[in-house]
């Protein structure tokens, strides 16, 4: 008898979309700030401790699985138009926040842009995962 499988399905989904032009510094910069965000907008999205065979205690991560996948500008402006209208929880990163060096001068560099004319490099989104899958349909898998 085959043994019952460990792997736990969830409901929700994770996916982040990078502009496909971006620095490696870049993706790795904006994924880290955009998971943050992810990370922080609900409680029950962030596991236990980790503790390894010494005793000593790590941060806890996330419960589930982050994808991440890449677009061009026309694709993640789509998701991100979708993520709206679909009211999925969502984070976003524009490109006029690589100029900027805080958290309050991040918010005012986004605030001054219209929603249409945000020049996003990235977006996180979370959501039922059949709603996410649509609303990123044509981003790919990141490389």
């Amino acid at each position: 008898m085959p043994e019952p499988s460990t792997e736990i399905r969830f409901d929700t989904k994770v996916a982040v979309v990078l502009r496909d032009d971006l620095l490696p510094w870049q993706e790795l910069n904006v994924t880290a700030f955009l998971m943050s965000a992810i990370a922080t907008s609900a409680a029950d999205l962030v596991g236990h401790p980790y503790e390894d065979a010494d005793g000593r205690t790590y941060l806890p991560m996330l419960r589930q699985p982050v994808l991440v996948f890449s677009a061009d500008t026309v694709t993640l402006s789509g998701a991100h138009r979708k993520g709206l209208e679909r009211d999925l929880a969502m984070a976003i990163y524009t490109r006029d926040l690589f100029t900027t060096g805080h958290d309050a001068a991040n918010r005012a560099a986004v605030r001054a842009v219209a929603t249409a004319d945000l020049d996003l490099v990235g977006v996180a989104l979370r959501g039922p995962r059949n709603v996410v899958d649509r609303t990123i349909k044509g981003a790919r898998m990141h490389e």
